[in-house]
């Protein structure tokens, strides 16, 4: 009966959201409605149940048909949004130079905010003290460090070389079920080819590249308006992941690990804001940016997935920032994976300076810190971007420091409130970044910018 109560709930506030969308209520304040909505709807399953009973384990299984079939919709649409969106914008341009340009931008601003993401997650683990002797393992944390050591194993087999040659796809078809944790780059190489070849083509024999582009322009159409469809659920999906995230939080946990959560919180704040001083630089108001990127941070901050994001993060960059196709499509797609500011930048950094205490090392020793932070920017190369990413760059960075993994695990009862924070900065980092280089290229659509009324996603399309 309980069971069937809170199924209830659910399907009354989902009803209460779909009222707001009939009543042609903004997508930006039903996104928001939906994340409020989730977060009391959590706390009464908390306070009502406790975040260990039968009762919210059944419950949040059932919620999460909402919540990670949502996210579950929008992995099903990235990989063939990204490989129709870089083959037209790729055809659509003059030269192939511009390409080079166009990715070299890209990537250099990813791996260069990671660098400084990770000199701020330093200076936030010295300014709040923090130390992986003030921890007391449990048996949780115990678990957590022995599979953290198993993965290692994984990890040290491949070299940095390794890890940049997995980009390029063997078997794109392979790639194209998303197989692999680079199988987004793989995909975006193998379609960046496709479209240099229709380049090629278009010199040579015209007509066979003029039938492909028109085929490719026919599947984008379908594409986008697939992903139209999907994002028209995003309040849905915020309203059920946040409910579940809030319901299962260890509440214990988070208030013994207080000084943990707020000193990375402290390091991803001040990371947004030097965002935001960047945009300020390119020329452009960063109160408007923030206010147009606000419903996707808050979706990457409930959905805890760079990659899922990837389809609203391309919709608002071209709809509401003013970034051309080519650049909006890269930018989300390489940010996916590279460069992560949150999850390979900020957290290795601050994990790094907190064990290396417990092994004899002065973490503040400047050769220490310059190999840190270079090994960040090495490393910050395929980290996946979905829950686990930034694991996987803790191993990389700790190993490569020689400092013990399993200390890692240490945080594991606060990993889940400190990662929906790390992928909203991942996914504003790839945003940035795109932004950014619009503005380096002189491609960028200021007047869309600054034009309040464009919308990440056309409101005609989901009003």
């Amino acid at each position: 009966m309980l069971l069937i109560l809170n199924i209830i709930i659910m399907l009354l506030l989902l009803t209460v959201l779909f009222q707001m969308q009939k009543k042609h209520i903004t997508f930006s304040k039903r996104v928001f409605t939906g994340l409020g909505l989730g977060v009391l709807l959590g706390i009464f399953l908390q306070i009502a149940y406790g975040s260990d009973s039968n009762v919210v384990s059944s419950t949040t299984d059932w919620y999460s048909l909402v919540g990670s079939g949502y996210i579950r919709l929008l992995m099903m649409i990235v990989i063939p949004l990204v490989m129709v969106s870089i083959i037209k914008a790729i055809t659509n341009l003059e030269k192939t130079s511009q390409l080079g340009k166009m990715s070299g931008w890209i990537i250099g601003i990813l791996i260069g905010t990671s660098m400084i993401a990770a000199v701020i997650g330093v200076g936030t683990s010295v300014a709040f003290d923090l130390n992986a002797d003030q921890i007391e393992a449990g048996q949780s944390e115990e678990d957590r460090g022995m599979y953290l050591e198993d993965r290692l194993g994984d990890v040290q087999n491949m070299s940095t070389p390794e890890r940049i040659l997995a980009f390029i796809p063997t078997n794109p078809f392979q790639d194209m079920t998303g197989d692999r944790a680079t199988s987004t780059i793989a995909v975006v190489i193998f379609s960046a080819f496709i479209g240099i070849a229709v380049l090629g083509l278009r010199r040579k024999r015209p007509e066979q590249a003029e039938m492909f582009t028109k085929m490719i322009d026919a599947v984008y159409g379908v594409v986008m308006r697939i992903v139209t469809l999907i994002l028209r659920l995003t309040p849905y999906g915020i309203l059920g992941l946040m409910a579940n995230t809030v319901a299962r939080t260890d509440v214990g946990g988070i208030i013994e690990l207080s000084k943990f959560v707020a000193a990375s919180y402290v390091a991803l704040l001040i990371m947004f804001v030097i965002h935001l001083l960047l945009i300020s630089f390119s020329g452009l108001n960063p109160l408007t940016y923030l206010k147009k990127v606000l419903p996707v941070l808050g979706f990457a901050f409930t959905s805890r997935s760079s990659a899922g994001t990837i389809p609203l993060n391309i919709q608002t960059q071209k709809n509401n920032l003013g970034v051309p196709d080519g650049v909006a499509d890269m930018s989300a797609s390489f940010g996916a994976t590279i460069g992560q500011n949150g999850c390979a930048g900020v957290y290795p950094a601050m994990l790094a300076v907190m064990i290396a205490p417990t092994v004899g090392i002065n973490p503040l020793e400047p050769s220490f810190l310059l190999m840190l932070v270079l090994i960040i920017g090495i490393s910050s190369f395929g980290v996946a971007g979905v829950g686990g990413g930034a694991t996987f760059a803790a191993l990389i960075v700790l190993s490569a420091m020689d400092l013990p993994v399993y200390l890692a695990g240490l945080l594991i009862s606060i990993e889940p409130l400190i990662d929906m924070g790390r992928t909203a900065l991942n996914v504003n980092g790839a945003m940035t970044s795109g932004t950014i280089t619009s503005r380096v290229l002189g491609t960028h659509n200021k007047d869309r910018f600054n034009d309040p009324s464009a919308n990440q996603i056309d409101m005609s399309e989901v009003s």
